[in-house]
């Protein structure tokens, strides 16, 4: 088969996976009579506030189900912003040996490592929901807990790790540089590393899906094109502290609230 029909097979199914990925957490707010920011219908109401340790099945209070829907949401969300990273693979693919093996062997590695991240937030869902922090929805039940989420994942943004793991996502060319193999496990362990730097730099945004509800599309939405615009190369690193700035100013205003010190 011919090179440039093999490389646009690759990134025809490689976007194919993201809009199927996005059509599948849809049609699951639809079916659980969600509104696009999370709002739950009559229907969506009554799961949310229905008591997860009742002796009856609920996909969103046993760890299978839900990790499929973190799963998926991890391939809508994070997938969009690998397009940086696969196109300095191709690069390489010209001036180093770089294989079509490597670059899936990249894209699974770093699959592999959100997959993973999606089971350790699955499973702090479940302790969250059982200790009664969110409800079925995964939204948050206090404004305090909302509001402490808030400032924690902005505080991040200003720490030594942020700038780390950034620093790799935003300019994965170095790290390629630094790691390179050319064949499909050489590409799944640079992958590897680049997925784990990318959890390090993203997981604060996941983690807010408790703060409005982890099934809200608008929330989806707005942090995975926040995502995308930290990772590319012009414009990723003024964005850092800024962000960081919004999200505490947010956070003490819900806190604000809480306190009845605003209306």
């Amino acid at each position: 088969m011919p090179a440039g029909l093999i490389r646009s097979s690759l990134w025809l199914g490689f976007f194919a996976l993201i809009l199927w990925a996005w059509w599948v957490m849809y049609s699951m707010a639809m079916d659980m009579d969600l509104d696009w920011v999370g709002r739950p219908g009559a229907m969506g109401a009554r799961m949310a506030a229905m008591d997860p340790r009742m002796p009856m099945y609920m996909p969103m209070a046993n760890f299978g189900p839900l990790f499929a829907m973190w799963a998926i949401m991890m391939a809508a969300m994070m997938l969009p912003t690998m397009v940086p990273t696969l196109t300095s693979y191709e690069r390489l693919m010209v001036t180093a040996d770089g294989t079509r093996a490597g670059w899936l062997g990249v894209l699974a590695g770093y699959a592999i490592a959100w997959v993973g991240f999606a089971a350790a937030i699955t499973a702090a869902q479940l302790a969250l929901l059982f200790g009664g922090v969110v409800d079925m929805l995964g939204i948050a039940k206090t404004p305090w807990f909302a509001a402490a989420l808030l400032i924690v994942v902005g505080a991040f943004q200003f720490t030594r790790a942020k700038e780390i793991c950034h620093g790799v996502c935003h300019s994965p060319m170095m790290y390629f540089l630094g790691h390179w193999r050319p064949d499909f496990r050489g590409g799944l362990r640079m992958g590897l590393g680049l997925g784990a730097f990318c959890v390090g730099c993203c997981w604060g945004f996941m983690a807010l899906g408790f703060v409005g509800g982890v099934m809200s599309l608008l929330w989806m939405g707005l942090a995975t094109l926040f995502m995308v615009f930290e990772k590319l190369p012009q414009i990723g690193h003024r964005l850092l502290k800024p962000a960081g700035v919004v999200l505490i100013a947010g956070g003490l205003f819900v806190a604000a609230q809480a306190a009845g010190l605003i209306g």
